[in-house]
C-alpha cells in the first residue's frame, strides 16, 4: 500500500529503509495518541451518555405518547411488523409474500431461511408462532403469540432439556358450540388461558369465528356455528375465560373466510347485508361482550379489498361501528401491501418480513404513509405489550395443572356430545358387559383437526381406552385384527399428506360376514366408529370417503346391524368427526348414533361416559345436517372458481406451502344472501337430516307456562317459559328462543335465533323457569338503502323450542311502527350486482 505514497522519497535502499522505518514509528505514535484522546473524551462525554440514557422514557413509566416521539422511525417500523419465522421449503430471500428473515436488532433466528414453520422463537418459548420486535433501550420487550383454537400449541420438547411441555386438547370448536352452555365453554377458557400464561405465551391465536357457510369446510371445526348468534355468545365466552388469567387472544379470521381452497387469493363478493347479518354478526356480538386484546384479519379479499388492506372492514365497521379498542394483526403472511395495511387499520403485520419494514420505512420517507397512522398503529402495539404478562414480569412456571384442565375438557365433551338417534340402545344395559367395537378410529381416536388447530397433547384415549376404563370388556381378537392391519398399511408409507395437515387416513378395514358372525357370538352389543379429519389448507369433498360414507364403511354398518339385530343385540355408531357428513342415507340401520365430535385428549373417556349413562347426552346442533350435499345452499358455489389459468398446482390442493407460494386469483359468490344454515331449509321446507338446535336425551321434557310481559314492542320484552323433566333420569335441556318476523321492506327468514338457555341438571319432575329478553336487536335487519338496522311494523311470532323445528311454546308481539334501531357506517359494497336468493325465487 505504501509502494506508491508520496511520502517515501526516492534514492538509495538503506537510506530509504531507514526514512521508511521512520515514517511508520511516527505514523503508530500518531495513532497511540488519538485513541488517547479518544478515550479521554469517552471518559469526558460517559456521565453524560449515561444521563441522557436514564432521561430515555421507559414503557409502563411514561406516557405511550413520550415512547412514541422517542423512537426512531426506523424502529417505528420495525416495531409493527414481527420477527419473523422460519418455514419448511422457503427460498431464501425476500421473494413472496411470505418470504421469511429478519431485519436490526431482530433475534439471529429471524435471520433464519430454513426450518419448521413452528419453532421461530426458540429462545423464547419453542414452538410459538411468533414474536414482536423489542426495543430495550425504551424498555420494550418482545412478546410471543402461539397458535390454539383447541388448546395451546407450542413444541411438547426442547433441545437439551428433558421436561416436557404439553397442552391439554380442549375439544373443537364445533362441541363446544353444542353444549350451548357459555357458563361451560368460559370454563375452558379459564383453563385454557392458564395454560398461555403458564407457558409464557402472552397471546393465543383463537378463537376461530367464522360462520359454517358450507359443510366442506376444511376449518369448520375451529368454528361455531352456522348461526352468528351462537357463535358471538360462544365466542366471547370463550375470550372472557381465557383473558380472565391475563393474556390475550386474537379474535379470527376477520372476515368472511369460509374456505381454506385459495384463501390467500379468494375474492368473496358478499352483499353487505348478508355481511352485517352473517359473517360480521358474530364478530360484533364478541367486540360488545368481551373486547378481546386483539383481531387477526383474514387472508381473503372481500368485494376487491384483501381483508388486511380494507379500511371499511378494520375502521369503518371494527372501530367506529362495533367500538373495537384493541389491536388488529395479519394472519400468517396475509395481505400483500403493508403500506396499505397500515393505512387501514392493521397494526401489526405478522409473522412479519424485513420486507415489509423496508417498504413501511420508504413509504413514510417519501410522503406516501403519513407519520401520523404510523404513531398510531405503533400506539396500539405499545399497548398490547403494555397488557402482556411477559411486559409485567410474570414468573410463568412450565408447570400448569393437566390433571384439573383435563377434567375440564372431559366435562364440556360429555356436555357437547350430540345423541342424534336412540332406540333404547342408550345407555347401554347393565347385562352389556362384553363390546365388539368395529372401525378403524375406535382404535385410533382423532381427538382434533389438523394444521395450526392441532395440539401437542401427553396423551389420548381411544374409545377402547374409554371403554375399558368404564369396565366394559373389549374384544381383543378384534382388538388384534385391527391393530395388525392399520400396522401393515402404514408400512413403508409416509405417514403425513403434507406441510401441517395431519396423517393420511386409512381405508377402512373391510369387514366380512365371517368376522361379524364371529363376534356377535361373543359380545353383548356392538359399536362402531366412523372418523373423518381436516384442517388448515384444504377444503373437504362430497366424495365417498368424505363427505359421503365409503363402500366399506357403509357395507361395515350395514352386516353389523343386521347382524347383531337379529340376535336382539344393539348396535352404536360413533361419529369421531370434526365437520358435518351424509347421515340421511344409512341412520335408518343402526340402533343408535351418537355423535361425539372431536372431544379433545379425553375423547375416549366422555364416550363412555355417554354410552354408559353415567352422563345423560344434553349436547344439540349448531349446525345442520342436510339430507344431501346438493341440498346446502352454497353448494353449486362452494369453495369458489378459479380466474386465471396457470400451470402451477392450484392452492388448497396438496401440499399447504402452494398457497403461500402459487396463490391462483379466485372468486366465490354468496348468492344464497343471507339464507345460511337453518335460515335456508326452513324458509324454503327443504328437508334436512338432523335440524340445527337438535339433540335427544335419556329423558323427555316438557315446556309449558310461556308468558310475554307486553304483547307490544314498545320497550323490551320478558319472556318466561317453564320446563319441567318428565321421564326417569336426571338431565339438561336447551330451550331455544326463535322470532319470526313480518316481512315488509325486507325479505326475512322463516325465523332466526334470538336467545338460549341451558337448564341445570334437573331431576324427575323438577320444574325450571328460564327467561328470555327481546330488544331491538332482536328485531332488527340491516337496510342497505340506508346503512341501518331497522325492523319492520307487524306481527312477530315467538317461538319457544327444543329446535328451529321442534316448537313447543308460540306466542306474538305487535310492533306498531317502523323502527330504526341503529345507524352505521355505509361499508364493504361489493362492486358488481350479486344475484342473491330470495323466498319466492329458486336459485
Amino acid at each position: 500500500m505504501y509502494r506508491n505514497s508520496k511520502m517515501i522519497p526516492t534514492g538509495k535502499p538503506e537510506r530509504h529503509c531507514r526514512l521508511f522505518n521512520k515514517w511508520i514509528s511516527n505514523h503508530i505514535n500518531q495513532r497511540i495518541n488519538m485513541k488517547k484522546k479518544l478515550l479521554a473524551l469517552a471518559v469526558f462525554l460517559l456521565p453524560a451518555l449515561v444521563l441522557q440514557a436514564q432521561n430515555l422514557p421507559q414503557l409502563g413509566k411514561a406516557p405511550v405518547s413520550k415512547i412514541v416521539g422517542a423512537m426512531t422511525l426506523e424502529e417505528k417500523a420495525n416495531l409493527v411488523v414481527g420477527t419473523g419465522m422460519r418455514m419448511m421449503g422457503m427460498p431464501s430471500g425476500n421473494a413472496g409474500p411470505g418470504a421469511p428473515g429478519g431485519q436490526g436488532a431482530r433475534p439471529a433466528a429471524a435471520q433464519a431461511q430454513q426450518g419448521p414453520v413452528i419453532g421461530q422463537t426458540q429462545e423464547m418459548v419453542a414452538g410459538a408462532a411468533g414474536t414482536t420486535y423489542s426495543i430495550p433501550r425504551l424498555g420494550i420487550p418482545a412478546i410471543v403469540v402461539a397458535d390454539g383454537p383447541a388448546g395451546l400449541r407450542i413444541s411438547p420438547t426442547r433441545v437439551n432439556d428433558k421436561n416436557t411441555y404439553y397442552c391439554t386438547a380442549f375439544p373443537v370448536a364445533t362441541l363446544l358450540a353444542s353444549t350451548w352452555d357459555v357458563d361451560l365453554v368460559n370454563s375452558v377458557g379459564k383453563a385454557m388461558g392458564n395454560e398461555v400464561l403458564e407457558y409464557g405465551v402472552d397471546v393465543i391465536l383463537g378463537p376461530g369465528m367464522n360462520i359454517h357457510r358450507n359443510p366442506l369446510c376444511g376449518r369448520n371445526f375451529e368454528y361455531y356455528s352456522e348461526d352468528p348468534f351462537v357463535a358471538g355468545k360462544m365466542g366471547a365466552a370463550m375470550v372472557n375465560g381465557i383473558e380472565s388469567q391475563g393474556v390475550g387472544t386474537s379474535v379470527k379470521h376477520y372476515a368472511a373466510n369460509n374456505a381454506e381452497t385459495n384463501r390467500n387469493s379468494l375474492n368473496t363478493v358478499v352483499s353487505q347485508r348478508a355481511l352485517r347479518e352473517i359473517y360480521l354478526r358474530g364478530f360484533g356480538i364478541l367486540v360488545q361482550e368481551s373486547q378481546p386484546w386483539t383481531i387477526m384479519s383474514s387472508y381473503n379479499l372481500i368485494n376487491g379489498t384483501y381483508a388486511p388492506q380494507n379500511y371499511d372492514l378494520l375502521t369503518k365497521v371494527l372501530r367506529n361501528d362495533w367500538g373495537f379498542k384493541g389491536l388488529v394483526m395479519t394472519d400468517w403472511f396475509g395481505g400483500r401491501d403493508p403500506v396499505e395495511m397500515m393505512k387501514a387499520g392493521n397494526d401489526l403485520l405478522m409473522p412479519g418480513t424485513p420486507a415489509q419494514s423496508a417498504a413501511i420505512l420508504a413509504a413514510v420517507k417519501e410522503g406516501k404513509l403519513d407519520i401520523k397512522i404510523l404513531d398510531r398503529n405503533v400506539e396500539r402495539v405499545l399497548n398490547l405489550i403494555l397488557q402482556a404478562p411477559r411486559f409485567k414480569g410474570y414468573k410463568f412456571s412450565n408447570k400448569p395443572d393437566l390433571k384439573a384442565h383435563a377434567e375440564v375438557t372431559r366435562q364440556a365433551a360429555d356436555d357437547g356430545m350430540v345423541l342424534l338417534k336412540n332406540n333404547s340402545a342408550l345407555p347401554l344395559a347393565q347385562e352389556v358387559k362384553k363390546i365388539a367395537a368395529f372401525g378403524n378410529t375406535s382404535y385410533e381416536i382423532i381427538t382434533g383437526g389438523t394444521g395450526s388447530g392441532d395440539v401437542n397433547e401427553a396423551y389420548s384415549v381411544s374409545l377402547v381406552e374409554g371403554l375399558q376404563n368404564a369396565g366394559y370388556t373389549v374384544n381383543e381378537n378384534l382388538q388384534s385384527m385391527y391393530a395388525s392391519y392399520l400396522k401393515a398399511s402404514r408400512e413403508g408409507k409416509p405417514r403425513s399428506r403434507g406441510f401441517m395437515m395431519g396423517s393420511i387416513p386409512i381405508t377402512e378395514l373391510a369387514v366380512n360376514p365371517d368376522i361379524v358372525n364371529s363376534m356377535v357370538n361373543v359380545s353383548d352389543a356392538a359399536i362402531i366408529t366412523i372418523g373423518r379429519n381436516s384442517g388448515e389448507g384444504n377444503d373437504r369433498k362430497d366424495v365417498e370417503g368424505d363427505f359421503e360414507l365409503s363402500s366399506a364403511e357403509r357395507e361395515m354398518i350395514q352386516l353389523v346391524s343386521k347382524t347383531y339385530q337379529a340376535k336382539s343385540k344393539k348396535v352404536i355408531v360413533i361419529l369421531n368427526v370434526g365437520g358435518v357428513i351424509e347421515t340421511a342415507g344409512w341412520k335408518d340401520y343402526p340402533d343408535a348414533i351418537l355423535l361425539a365430535w372431536q372431544a379433545g385428549q379425553e375423547t375416549g373417556n366422555s364416550i363412555a361416559d355417554v354410552l354408559s349413562g353415567k352422563v345423560n347426552p344434553s349436547g344439540k346442533l349448531a349446525t345442520t345436517f342436510p339430507v344431501k350435499y346438493s341440498d346446502v345452499p352454497s353448494a353449486k358455489n362452494f369453495p369458489g372458481k378459479v380466474l386465471e389459468k396457470s400451470s402451477e398446482k392450484p392452492s388448497g390442493e396438496g401440499d399447504m406451502m402452494s398457497q403461500f407460494m402459487r396463490p391462483q386469483a379466485a372468486e366465490v359468490t354468496y348468492e344464497e344472501g343471507i339464507y345460511v344454515g337453518y335460515r335456508y331449509y326452513n324458509t324454503f321446507n327443504v328437508p334436512v337430516s338432523y335440524e340445527f338446535g337438535y339433540g335427544s336425551s335419556y329423558t323427555t321434557f316438557e315446556y309449558s307456562n310461556l308468558k310475554l310481559s307486553s304483547t307490544n314492542f314498545s320497550k323490551p320484552i320478558t319472556v318466561t317459559a317453564d320446563i319441567k323433566n318428565t321421564g326417569k333420569v336426571a338431565g339438561k335441556e336447551v330451550a331455544q328462543l326463535y322470532i319470526g318476523a313480518p316481512a315488509g321492506k325486507l325479505d326475512k327468514p322463516e325465523s332466526e335465533l334470538k336467545g338460549f338457555v341451558k337448564t341445570r341438571l334437573l331431576q324427575p319432575g323438577e320444574v325450571q323457569t328460564i327467561s328470555f329478553t327481546i330488544n331491538g336487536q332482536s328485531l332488527e335487519s340491516f337496510d342497505e338503502a340506508t346503512s341501518s338496522w331497522i325492523a319492520d311494523p307487524g306481527k312477530y311470532a315467538v317461538k319457544v323450542g327444543s329446535s328451529c323445528r321442534d316448537i313447543r311454546l308460540n306466542g306474538f308481539f305487535t310492533l306498531g311502527r317502523s323502527l330504526t334501531v341503529k345507524k352505521e357506517s355505509n361499508a364493504l359494497a361489493p362492486k358488481v350486482k350479486i344475484n342473491e336468493l330470495k323466498p319466492g325465487k329458486a336459485m
